[in-house]
């Protein structure tokens, strides 16, 4: 038995923040945490997605690789760690909703203590990856969760990512996350692993 759960909670259009919270997870694995990779789920019309080449497709292959996040999901979870791609330089309506869905939690205190972190992606260099891995430390905030960022605590932080979270930049083709990406990435995993059970067995609320 797992002396931690993680629950990594994203959204991913094209795969490339998929590919960021599946090296999360490694990481995490790597420090011993039972791991729930969970997909948000689109709530607009298929229609819509029509318009965008590829995303029905992309999101029917993801959704069978990844259940739907869940209130249960975060209420196991010792860390939960969030990712998005960015939307006008803050988080997908889509990961937003999941977010929204923890009030019933909140009210109960059942996620004060929890070990919280973010990462993102985005399109452009400076398309609001920072800006948007902010706007996701307030909700966990409000939550009640320790928030836990990967400053430069490990060397592949002076290479890519960023100080509140992994990050990647897909240049507008959809470009899967570099090497350097994913190190950071692998490393955000196993550091809020750490974090968590630290939390965890000091019995910190």
């Amino acid at each position: 038995m797992a002396d931690v759960n993680v629950l990594i909670a994203f959204y991913s259009r094209t795969g490339v923040t998929e590919a960021l919270a599946k090296a999360i997870a490694e990481g995490a694995e790597r420090q011993g945490a039972e791991v729930r990779l969970r997909r948000a789920r689109e709530f607009v019309a298929p229609e819509i997605m029509a318009k965008a080449t590829g995303w029905a497709e992309a999101a029917d292959a993801m959704n069978e690789r990844h259940p739907a996040p869940s209130t249960m999901d975060a209420e196991w979870a010792d860390a939960i760690v969030l990712g998005t791609p960015t939307r006008f330089g803050t988080v997908s309506s889509e990961l937003k909703a999941y977010i929204d869905s923890l009030g019933g939690l909140w009210v109960q205190g059942k996620l004060n203590g929890k070990a919280g972190a973010v990462f993102c992606s985005t399109s452009t260099a400076h398309g609001g990856n920072e800006s948007t891995l902010l706007s996701m430390y307030n909700p966990l905030a409000h939550l009640g969760f320790i928030i836990v960022p990967t400053g430069y605590a490990d060397a592949s932080l002076y290479k890519a990512g960023t100080p509140y979270g992994a990050s990647s930049v897909s240049n507008n083709q959809a470009t899967p996350p570099s090497a350097d990406d994913l190190e950071v990435a692998r490393f955000q995993g196993r550091r809020v692993t750490e974090v968590a059970k630290a939390l965890k067995h000091s019995g910190v609320k």
